[in-house]
């Protein structure tokens, strides 16, 4: 028999974390957790991490779903592809939860050369928003640091000083020696999304995450069809829970790629169908992580390892706290890595 129970932890940013949507100084995650009966010592446990301002969960309905769960484990296995369909956040935690029982509450949920430590997996470096000179700052750091691609934020201090870093950035290296990613969270509209576009394309950025809000699809459809720069879509995503909406927004908006965050859209089974859909239709990929604490980013970070992926993630997140869970993984260098000889502690999930 299967026991449970579930506690909510708030982690604290190093830094202001600068969005289009407001800044983020503090990030609450709930984690699920399961023993059997007769191996109480073994305990499974999963992270949910909805992300407020993006996620179509509320703290109350985490809250609720993992009351229920808590109550009632005869039937979680079921209920993944029944009721917890539209609580992405808690669906992905009893995935990760019974995935980490299975393996007698190791964390090592997808054995792999990355749980072994003998290979990384490519990352992107992220530069929140800030003022000018901090953002400037922040560029220069994930450059020296040793990552080839660096995607940063934009929409928040206005296009033109963006522009300008990006300028300043392209100015020292080449296309050659950086990639650069921005993610605009929506920030654009109808009206001035295509010049925005341009301009990015006349600084050679690899790509654009989300230029207008989700839901404009008409417009988002014509962006992608005139775009000069690939468009990957990612808000929009978030809340198609079903196969046919899944389907449906990438026949009738036909972006470049796509954004996957395994928290918000429901788990790696949910993400497993984004990337079939998307492979059947010649739309490019890519998985991030969604601010969650360490054992979220691990279950993300060693199944991304399992998929041969060729472009750099977004799966350097788990740094930005000053109090995350302590763990084997480590951001460095354009890589992240997964150090088998460091020991997890989940002291304070017991605490």
């Amino acid at each position: 028999m299967i026991r449970a129970a579930w506690k909510e932890i708030t982690l604290t940013p190093r830094f202001e974390l600068g969005t289009s949507k407001g800044p983020i100084n503090a990030r609450t995650v709930w984690y699920l957790i399961a023993w059997n009966e007769d191996r109480p010592e073994v305990k499974g446990i999963g992270e949910a991490a909805l992300f407020p301002g993006h996620s179509k969960e509320f703290p109350a309905d985490v809250k609720t779903k993992l009351l229920e769960l808590c109550l009632d484990t005869s039937n979680w296995a079921q209920r993944l592809n029944d009721d917890l369909v539209d609580v992405p956040s808690v669906r992905f935690a009893v995935e990760q939860c019974l995935k980490d029982l299975e393996a007698s509450g190791s964390k090592i949920l997808y054995p792999s050369a990355f749980t072994l430590g003998k290979q990384g997996i490519a990352i992107n470096g992220l530069v929140w928003m800030g003022d000018k000179a901090m953002m400037k700052q922040r560029i220069r750091e994930q450059v020296a640091t040793g990552f080839t691609t660096v995607k940063m934020k934009i929409g928040a201090i206005g296009i033109e000083d963006e522009l300008e870093l990006l300028k300043t950035v392209r100015a020292e290296f080449s296309a050659q020696d950086i990639t650069l990613r921005v993610d605009a969270n929506g920030a654009f509209n109808a009206r001035n999304a295509m010049n925005v576009l341009q301009r990015l394309a006349d600084l050679q950025v690899e790509s654009i995450e989300q230029p207008v809000a989700p839901g404009l699809y008409e417009v988002m459809a014509e962006l992608c069809e005139r775009s000069p720069i690939p468009i990957a879509l990612d808000e929009d995503l978030i809340g198609l829970n079903t196969r046919d909406a899944k389907l449906d927004l990438l026949a009738n908006v036909k972006p470049q790629h796509i954004v996957i965050k395994p928290s918000l859209v429901g788990g790696w089974a949910a993400a497993e169908e984004w990337i079939a859909l998307a492979k059947a239709r010649n739309i490019g990929w890519w998985i991030t992580s969604a601010l969650e604490s360490s054992v979220g980013l691990n279950a993300v970070a060693q199944w991304t390892a399992t998929l041969d992926v060729s472009v750099a993630q977004g799966l350097g997140t788990g740094s930005v706290y000053a109090d995350n869970i302590p763990s084997p993984l480590l951001a460095a260098k354009g890589e992240l890595r997964y150090r088998p000889e460091v020991d997890w502690d989940l002291s304070r999930l017991f605490a």
